[in-house]
């Protein structure tokens, strides 16, 4: 269909797949998580980060994917890529 791949979350500890987002996830990640450079793709995700993601409007599927994800641990790495 000609459209774009959508960007890909993965956890940096070990390189493993988390999911697609689509663009405006995506968006809601850099707009809203700091990012240490202006190159950076990589964010500290927690449960805290992920209900202030949900209060600036990210989807259901994201919230989703980065709860399954950060699961019972204090927080993990996640990196994008297209």
């Amino acid at each position: 269909d000609g459209s774009a791949p959508m960007p890909r979350l993965h956890r940096k500890s070990d390189g493993v797949y988390l999911g697609s987002i689509t663009d405006d996830d995506l968006n809601v990640l850099i707009d809203y998580l700091e990012e240490e450079h202006g190159t950076d793709t990589d964010y500290f995700i927690n449960a805290t980060t992920i209900d202030q993601l949900v209060g600036l409007g990210a989807s259901t599927a994201l919230v989703t994917l980065l709860r399954s994800a950060v699961g019972d641990t204090d927080g993990i790495e996640v990196g994008w890529e297209e």
